[in-house]
């Protein structure tokens, strides 16, 4: 694989017009776009088509499915019809909700006749820290065991791998498999701002880790120099793989 294909870029932005400017500019430094709740929910699901057009070769959706079993097996299905490469439901919704979700996305593609998108469960949110886990969730396990946990429950699920922090990635592996994917965010270079995220960690460490993909967003889309940020990135997965 190259090494650009491990990026997936956050199409973090509020319109059409951005989330288009940005492929055409960012296509050939990634291997994936990801479209989030804000962008897929001010435009619906025409921005898959949108981002299609203007070069993106892989869409991952960000929909963080996660209601009844019934419910998430119908968003699963109208996720492949959509043709997105990747998309993502909440473990925390339970074995149920992530087994019958999977077997409606494999249903409906071999349908449609295509094979089905990954499907990737969110373990817990890069936003989330020790104390929030304990004081707000009341949830009493340590964060890296309790995430762990949750990969181990999408993985008896049949679900393709989780997001998770790259922290956590290596234990995942050992865990899960080496063939069960760890789809990380929170992912800063050494010289990009950690914003809203907690449990941050560099391109270069995240790889080391055991990391498949890595989710970068602001570092990259908010630079004055989109390319150029992008290219340092790319040189920082090198190290690596050298």
């Amino acid at each position: 694989m190259a090494l650009r294909k491990k990026i997936i870029i956050a199409l973090d932005v509020k319109t059409e017009e951005q989330a288009v400017d940005l492929v055409k500019e960012l296509k050939d430094y990634t291997g994936a776009f990801k479209i989030g709740l804000e962008l897929f929910n001010s435009i619906g699901p025409r921005i898959i088509e949108s981002v299609k057009d203007a070069g993106a070769e892989r869409i991952f959706l960000d929909g963080k499915f996660h209601d009844i079993p019934n419910t998430v097996s119908g968003a699963a299905r109208a996720a492949v019809r959509m043709g997105v490469w990747m998309f993502n439901i909440h473990v925390s919704g339970g074995f149920d909700m992530m087994e019958s979700a999977r077997l409606a996305a494999h249903e409906e593609a071999e349908r449609l006749k295509i094979d089905p998108p990954l499907m990737i469960g969110v373990t817990v949110l890069t936003s989330i820290g020790q104390d929030t886990l304990h004081s707000q969730l009341k949830i009493n396990s340590d964060l890296n065991d309790y995430v762990l946990h949750l990969a181990e429950l999408a993985r008896q699920a049949g679900l393709d791998g989780v997001i998770a922090s790259a922290r956590e990635a290596k234990r995942i592996k050992e865990s899960c498999g080496s063939d069960f994917l760890v789809v990380t965010p929170g992912i800063r270079p050494s010289w990009a701002s950690a914003n809203d995220q907690i449990r941050i960690i560099t391109p270069h460490e995240a790889l080391e880790n055991g990391s498949d993909y890595l989710i970068i967003g602001r570092a990259i889309t908010s630079a004055s120099n989109k390319v150029s940020a992008a290219e340092k990135i790319i040189a920082e997965i090198e190290l690596a793989h050298p």
